[in-house]
């Protein structure tokens, strides 16, 4: 339900307090207690008031899915959209209020398409706030949002009156109300949405290109057949960077989240940050969600709840080998970034240093595998795999994978994403011995091929691999179609880096500056790859924590922001990967000096890690290349220079 009540401006005022009450605790998904109901009567007796003489449209309590949260009320007034917050009874227009008002005006403009045009005005009501004179201005993004509002009660009909001079055709209500909701959430937003119950059609684009619904029901299809018929099914889901991969995988999981189903699902990944931070995400929202109803949950019982869902892969790992007879619980586990896992070698010598294990002789693939082999009836495997983000040694890629079934599971039905043959995915020889396999079929609805992250431009990944891959006739095409939907600013001076991402950001939107974990010779800009960060803080806390990433001081790496995103993002170059005329150049600090990465996959990584930097802003990205210093041999200009002007030649903005 979109609102709790909606109505004419005209029948509201004629309708009585009670009745209108009535209404919204009748569509309420929560027990309504006293104090919001009174916050409904205070509401709606001053909207009666305030309202005589407009036409328009009204709605309570109405939804903003990507948030999971509710804006007090919406206007519908001639060719303005009104976003109203009170605050009763309180005095302090404080900064948390605006950019929640602020952050409900974004939701619309950019997610529901018969906002996308419309003047929006966010407006905060503290009933007791001293009145001053209200700013009544866009926002410097020209797209007629205005900045949030500071209102006492009685100013707001002027400044009703102030926002329609500035808007022009009148909005149809009754078609607005009924208009197309296409959200793009975080990873983070879609976690928690999916978490208390949304399904995936609910909180993400559903459009033409996008498929998040036809692979999440194609897997669900596979998972209830191999139930039914006592088969053993492995799935591998392709899709470019910020494709929904997760997002899916998260969807699936979330079905089926109780232990006492035998669809019981876990999802599991090697991604340390992600795990920590989704899990401490919804761990907080429960905690929040019971509050709000007035149920008081601790977060540490929150957190031990969350931790069932959402399991790092190496510590499932640990518990199984520790319990070789027994099968896992789950029927069902979703590994997100499988083309990270370890092969033979990394993990043989990790159970022997770590785990006291002298002759393990598997790679975590097929160890994985064997686990959910020790079913008697049946099991399914989700492998969620990104092309071209393999940036560790010892990572596998999808190979492993498929040797393992090869050679040691061949009663397992695979169902593989028809793009799993694509050149990013380094699959193509060990796929040839499938081609006549009878137990494989290649199926089009898993992959994902539309970037939901960039939601003002989907083809920012494209663009981003035809710059790594020097394609620069391409990069220049594409990034022609791009320019006018999704900034890409290059820069040499990071303090304006850094002054475009405040400019740039409204409401709660994250900003923040990423680095590759190589680049070491950034401490004269103080940045240190090596100083210890928090990503928890670093992606969820607030904007007066000086450990945020809105804080500027502490930086993310390839590690930290895989599978995760910023809607703002400076990507501060060094010179570990570098261009020249030859191509790229890739290198790596040891004690005074840059040394050259030589080994093949050492090389792949670094441009991995440039690949995944690249790739996690959703709204525009600043590049900061310095300038260097020719008094320091380590930082000199002619590692620099070339990267800059390369980049430049593309076309992209420099900032003045």
């Amino acid at each position: 339900m979109r609102s709790y009540y909606s109505d004419t401006i005209s029948l509201f005022r004629r309708s009585s307090t009670d009745e209108i009450i009535g209404k919204l605790t009748r569509n309420s998904e929560f027990p309504v207690e006293q104090p919001q109901r009174r916050a409904w009567e205070t509401q709606i007796e001053v909207l009666h008031d305030i309202l005589v003489g407009y036409e328009g449209s009204i709605l309570f309590e109405f939804s903003i899915p990507r948030m999971g949260r509710r804006a007090d009320v919406v206007l519908i007034i001639g060719g303005a959209i009104f976003v109203l917050e009170f605050k009763t009874g309180e005095s302090d227009f404080s900064a948390y209020g605006l950019d929640q008002v602020c952050d409900y005006a974004l939701d619309l403009k950019n997610f529901h398409e018969p906002s996308a045009e419309c003047v929006i005005a966010p407006i905060l009501i503290a009933s007791e706030g001293i009145a001053r004179e209200a700013r009544i201005a866009f926002t410097p993004q020209n797209d007629k949002l205005l900045y949030p509002i500071n209102a006492k009660i009685e100013q707001l009909p002027q400044i009703i009156d102030d926002v329609l001079a500035k808007s022009e055709l009148a909005i149809d209500a009754d078609a607005w109300s009924k208009g197309r909701y296409c959200p793009t959430p975080t990873i983070i937003e879609a976690a928690k949405a999916l978490y208390n119950n949304h399904n995936v059609t609910d909180i993400a684009r559903n459009d033409a290109g996008t498929n998040l619904t036809e692979t999440s029901e194609s897997l669900a299809e596979i998972i209830k057949q191999s139930k039914a018929n006592s088969r053993k099914s492995i799935c591998f889901v392709t899709g470019v960077p910020g494709a929904g991969k997760t997002l899916v995988g998260l969807n699936i999981a979330t079905k089926h989240i109780s232990k006492e189903e035998e669809l019981y699902s876990v999802f599991l990944s090697g991604n340390g940050p992600l795990v920590d931070i989704l899990r401490e995400a919804l761990a907080r929202d429960k905690v929040q969600r019971g509050a709000l109803i007035g149920e008081k949950r601790r977060i540490g019982e929150a957190r031990r709840e969350v931790k069932l869902f959402i399991q790092n892969v190496h510590h499932f790992r640990d518990d199984l080998l520790n319990n070789p007879e027994h099968a896992p619980v789950e029927h069902v586990a979703l590994f997100d970034e499988a083309q990270r896992a370890w092969n033979k070698q990394a993990t043989s010598n990790f159970m022997k240093r770590k785990k006291g294990v002298p002759d393990f002789d598997q790679s975590e693939p097929q160890f994985l595998i064997s686990c959910l082999d020790r079913h008697d009836d049946w099991a399914v495997i989700v492998c969620l795999v990104g092309g071209g983000q393999e940036i560790n040694t010892g990572e596998a890629g999808i190979s492993e994978w498929l040797d393992a079934l090869n050679t040691s599971y061949p009663h397992w039905d695979i169902y593989l994403s028809s793009r799993m043959t694509d050149s990013e995915y380094g699959a193509q020889e060990t796929l040839e011995q499938y081609r006549q396999d009878a137990r494989v079929k290649f199926v089009d609805d898993l992959h994902l091929g539309i970037s939901m992250r960039s939601f003002r431009a989907e083809n920012v990944s494209l663009l981003v691999k035809q710059i790594l891959d020097l394609d620069s006739t391409a990069a220049k095409e594409t990034l022609l179609e791009l320019q006018d939907k999704y900034p890409i600013i290059l820069t040499r001076d990071l303090s304006k880096a850094k002054q475009w991402l405040r400019q740039q950001a409204r409401g709660t939107e994250r900003y923040g500056i990423l680095v590759s974990s190589q680049a070491e010779r950034l401490k004269p800009h103080a940045i240190d790859v090596k100083s210890p960060m928090d990503p928890i803080n670093y992606f969820l806390a607030p904007k007066d924590n000086v450990h945020s990433s809105y804080y500027l001081e502490d930086v993310a790496t390839e590690f930290h922001v895989q599978g995760l995103e910023l809607d703002w993002a400076c990507i501060t170059w060094d010179a570990d990967f570098r261009y020249t005329e030859n191509g790229w150049s890739h290198n790596s600090f040891r004690g005074t000096a840059w040394q050259k990465i030589n080994k093949l996959e050492r090389q792949k990584y670094l441009k991995n890690a440039y690949r995944v930097l690249l790739t996690r802003a959703r709204q525009g990205m600043v590049i900061c290349v310095p300038d260097g210093d020719n008094e320091d041999s380590t930082r000199n200009k002619g590692l620099y220079d070339p990267t800059f002007l390369y980049l430049r030649q593309l076309g992209l903005s420099v900032l003045a």
